[in-house]
C-alpha cells in the first residue's frame, strides 16, 4: 500500500506548480485534499519552512527552500518524520537539478516535466521500504522537527490565510510538537 500518494515542487512566490507525481486516485477525499495542496500553493508565503495540514485519513506536508516549495499528500499513519526526510531528498534532487534562474524564468505550469520521473522514483523508495535506503538521516531531521516542529495548518486557517491574500482576513498558526519515533 502506497504512504505518500501525491507529491508537487511548487515555486512559492506565485504557487506556480513546476512539477508533481502522477497521481490515479479517484478517491473524493483525495481530490478533496489535492484541491486544498492546490490552495495551499497559492499561499505558502504566508506559512514557515515546515508545515503539516492533517485532516481525518490524509495530511499534507510541506517543506519550503530556495524559493520553491516540496509537498506531498500521504495517509495519515505515515510518520511525518519520514514525510519530511522525503520531502528534503525531493528537494535536494530538485536543487541539484535545477538553479533559481531556471526557476524564476518558468512560465507555465509543470515545465519541469522531466524532474516527474525523479519524484515518482523516490516516491516509490519511500512507498516500500524494502528498497533503497533513505539518504536522509531519520535521526536527525526528527531531532530538527523536535527543535523546530512544524506548523500545524488547520484547514480554516489555510481558508483565512487565502482570504488574507485577497485582503479579507488573518490567520492565526501554531506549532506542535511531533510524536518521537524510536529509530
Amino acid at each position: 500500500m502506497s504512504m505518500i500518494l501525491f507529491t508537487c515542487v511548487v515555486r512559492i512566490k506565485d504557487g506556480l506548480h513546476l512539477s508533481a507525481s502522477s497521481d490515479f486516485h479517484l478517491d473524493p477525499h483525495f481530490l478533496e485534499c489535492r484541491k486544498r495542496l492546490n490552495i495551499l500553493s497559492s499561499v505558502l508565503t504566508q506559512y514557515p519552512e515546515r508545515g503539516t495540514a492533517k485532516e481525518r485519513d490524509l495530511s499534507i506536508h510541506f517543506h519550503t527552500s530556495g524559493g520553491v516549495s516540496c509537498t506531498c499528500i500521504a495517509v495519515s499513519s505515515y510518520p511525518a518524520v519520514m514525510a519530511f526526510c522525503f520531502l528534503e531528498e525531493i528537494r535536494s534532487k530538485f536543487a541539484m537539478s535545477y538553479n533559481a534562474t531556471c526557476v524564476s524564468l518558468a512560465s507555465r505550469p509543470y515545465a519541469f516535466l522531466e524532474f516527474d520521473r525523479v519524484i515518482q522514483k523516490t516516491q516509490n523508495q519511500f512507498n516500500h521500504t524494502n528498497c533503497a535506503q533513505p539518504k536522509c538521516d531519520v535521526a536527525k531531521m526528527q531531532e530538527d522537527l523536535r527543535l523546530r516542529p512544524p506548523a500545524l495548518v488547520s484547514w480554516e486557517d489555510m481558508e483565512l490565510v487565502n482570504g488574507m491574500v485577497n485582503g479579507r482576513a488573518e490567520a492565526h498558526l501554531e506549532t506542535g510538537e511531533l510524536p518521537y519515533i524510536a529509530g
